[in-house]
């Protein structure tokens, strides 16, 4: 008998978390105060978000931004943002008036993985902050995921480099080399990762 399949992981569900989220979100809006940016402005209250808004753009943001829009306009150089001071940098929504290639590479040099389009009209601002979040939220999530894998794949790259070592040097197994660098790592109370690397710097002095 067919086991029942799990449902699809796949995106991000609209759960009350995430609508509680998006109310207590911190958003700079770097728009001209005219009509299409107090329609922005209002909106984004209207949802509960923490408003700040510049213009001219600053390059320096303040700090704990969850979200930017950027209003991107051609006559202007658009500089980067600088986000040094962020552990996670901000998701960043574009705002356009028209397409052309100089508003497309200023999307891409800000890094924008949300886009609204000029004139704006409510009903599009809370589709494009959950979608942003939402997709910035999962990327994030890969790249930790990435950023674990690599790391274990370093660790196994050291211990094969270690057990080499002392497979040449002691003339022992695979199996071997293996038992004592776990056992070395139990005793010490650390990861064989650990123990491997200080092989590789020993052996590296030695060789030295």
């Amino acid at each position: 008998m067919n086991s029942p399949q799990r449902p699809s992981a796949r995106g991000r569900r609209l759960t009350p978390e995430f609508l509680t989220q998006l109310r207590n979100l911190r958003i700079v809006v770097l728009h001209p105060r005219d009509a299409d940016g107090e329609v922005l402005i209002q909106q984004l209250q209207r949802i509960g978000c923490q408003v700040q808004t510049f213009w001219p753009p600053v390059q320096d943001l303040p700090d704990n931004v969850d979200v930017v829009y950027y209003a991107i306009q051609s006559h202007e150089t658009h500089a980067l943002l600088n986000f040094s001071n962020f552990e996670q940098p901000p998701a960043v929504i574009a705002i356009v008036g028209y397409e052309n290639p100089t508003i497309f590479e200023a999307m891409l040099r800000l890094g924008a993985t949300g886009v609204l389009t000029a004139p704006l009209r409510s009903t599009g601002v809370l589709s494009s902050l959950v979608l942003t979040v939402g997709l910035t939220q999962e990327v994030r999530g890969y790249r930790k995921r990435v950023q674990r894998l690599e790391q274990k794949l370093q660790g196994i790259n050291q211990i094969n480099d270690a057990k080499a070592i002392l497979m040449r040097t002691r003339g022992v197994t695979d199996a071997e080399a293996y038992k004592i660098i776990r056992e070395q790592a139990m005793s010490k109370r650390v990861a064989t990762e650990e123990i491997a690397r200080a092989i590789i710097h020993a052996n590296a002095i030695l060789s030295g």
